[in-house]
């Protein structure tokens, strides 16, 4: 099963950019749904998760604020937007899926699906 990531780009510093994750052919309406993202020689951090229904979502300290996750389950796509977006930004973004356990909703080891990244490059 794959996740398809797309609406990463080149940006200047303070723009904005919103992500999309598609899952073609499956519903991911009982999944938690997560961003995650990875800058060059740095390890895969937590960016962001919904809840399955949409009441719960997560952020990291360095995306709260500037950044936004939703979802739409009859389309079967994740979102992500991100505003004032800044240099230490630029990374891959990769979308997964999964049922973490609450503890585990920042953790890529929650997570059973992945797309294949969109890379973002923001330019200061």
């Amino acid at each position: 099963v794959q996740l398809q990531a797309s609406g990463g780009g080149l940006v200047q510093a303070g723009g904005s950019l919103r992500l999309s994750c598609a899952a073609p052919g499956r519903s991911f309406s009982t999944s938690v749904m997560g961003w995650f993202r990875q800058a060059p020689e740095k390890e895969r951090e937590f960016v962001a998760a919904i809840s399955r229904g949409s009441g719960s979502t997560y952020y990291a300290d360095s995306v709260k604020g500037r950044f936004t996750i939703s979802r739409d389950n009859a389309k079967n796509t994740v979102y992500l937007r991100m505003n004032s977006l800044k240099p230490e930004d630029t990374a891959v973004y990769y979308c997964a899926a999964g049922r973490p356990i609450l503890s585990s909703t920042r953790t890529a080891g929650g997570y059973d699906y992945w797309g294949q990244g969109t890379q973002v490059t923001v330019s200061s």
